[in-house]
Formats: C-alpha cells, structure tokens, sequence
C-alpha cells in the first residue's frame, strides 16, 4: 500500500492539524498552499494519494484535478464546502475518487483516505476476476468488498467509496428499508454528522451510475419520509 499523501489547502489550519493527523497514522505528507504550486510539485515528484481543497487561489482544486488527470491516475479526495455541490459532482465525473464536506471528522477522513488506498490496490490486483471471500450477490449485482469491486449484469460500475458503502448497506437485506440516519451510520460511522439531503445526493448518484450501464435500473426505491431499500426483482 502507498503511503505517500499530497495535502493541498489554502488554510494553514487545516494544513498543520491534517498533516499531524496524516503521520501519526504512519502517512508520509507533502502539503501546498495552491492548486499551481500542487501541480508542479505532483509532476516533479508524484505521490500516492491527493487530499485537494475545491477552492484555493491561482488554481481551483477542479482544475488541478483535470491537469493532474492528463498525465496520473493517482487516487484523489477532494475537501469541499457546503456550497461546493455542483464543484464536487464535477470533480467526480473528472475523475475524483470521493470526496468530504468540511467540517470533518480527523477519524472520518483517515476512514477515507485507508478506502480510497485499499481501492486503488485492489484495482491493481482485479485483473484475475476472482470474487474475494465475503463479496455479495443480490440478483444481478455483486459487490466485492475487499476489491472495491461493483458489477451490475456482469458491467463494472465506478463507485466513490461512500456510494459503494451505501449500496452495500442496502443490498446486505433487500426489501428492508434502511432509514437515511441507517445509511449515514454506514457510510460515515456512528457520531458524524451529515446532512439527509447528502444521502439523497448520493443514492441520486447511484442510479444514475447503474442506469449508465442499464438504462432499465430501478431497483433502488424510495420510501418517502422513511429511506430507501434495494429490490432484487424490479417491477
């Protein structure tokens, strides 16, 4: 596993506390205080993971991301504001691994950061197509924990980590509904506070990821006031 993390934030704040977060836990940080100084810093001495700040003088994090992209497909999560939706859901279609709204938690962003290098590992070692041991079948959906690994009718399907933990959730009982509150505790653990809305988002983005690959999906349905379940068999 790489152990190597570039830190980009205009907030000496959040530089100095993260950075001290990121080592203890046994990462190597390198920080900047732009997306421009990022940039030449990454392609003179790339690392294995990018924590970017959406917006940062001289160059925005979004644009770092699509300069980054032309020549690296190093893992990327991005920093964002409440404010920066429309930011984040392009940083993701550009190629962002997952993303986490500021304020956060210092537990809750190493959770991240070990996701996002555990998935980029196992995409390495995929190309065996072996199912790992405790991956998950419902229907025509099989999930792979230990190899990030999502198909839908045998079709990958590119999830963040967060989308993945919250598929994962719903599929484990399907027919049970799991209250927003419930999807919250599994993609973000027990204590953090986000937002109800964040978990429409995100099951907004999974369908909309599944039906890239089959036009037809709806098997994740909502129960208004209540949550959201996953149906094997759609009607």
């Amino acid at each position: 596993m790489g152990n190597r993390i570039a830190l980009v934030d205009d907030d000496r704040n959040i530089l100095t506390s993260v950075t001290m977060v990121l080592e203890t836990e046994g990462f190597k940080v390198t920080t900047y205080r732009d997306g421009a100084e990022a940039l030449r810093g990454l392609q003179a001495d790339p690392v294995d993971l990018a924590i970017l700040d959406i917006k940062m003088p001289r160059m925005d994090g979004i644009e770092l991301l699509q300069r980054l992209r032309e020549k690296s497909a190093m893992p990327i999560i991005f920093l964002t504001s409440k404010d920066d939706e429309v930011d984040e859901l392009l940083g993701l279609r550009m190629g962002a691994d997952d993303y986490i709204k500021k304020p956060f938690s210092q537990r809750l962003l190493i959770e991240r950061v070990r996701a996002v290098f555990r998935r980029a590992e196992a995409q390495k070692g995929a190309a065996g197509g072996a199912l790992s041991a405790g991956s998950l079948q419902r229907g025509e959906l099989v999930l792979d924990p230990a190899q990030h690994l999502c198909t839908w009718k045998g079709l990958p399907v590119n999830l963040t980590v967060t989308e993945f933990l919250i598929i994962q959730a719903l599929a484990q009982r399907p027919g049970h509904v799991k209250s927003r509150d419930q999807l919250i505790d599994a993609a973000y653990g027990e204590h953090i506070y986000v937002d109800d809305r964040t978990i429409d988002s995100h099951v907004k983005r999974l369908r909309k990821k599944f039906r890239e690959v089959d036009t037809e999906f709806s098997h994740i349905e909502t129960l208004y006031g209540v949550g959201y379940k996953f149906i094997e068999t759609a009607a």
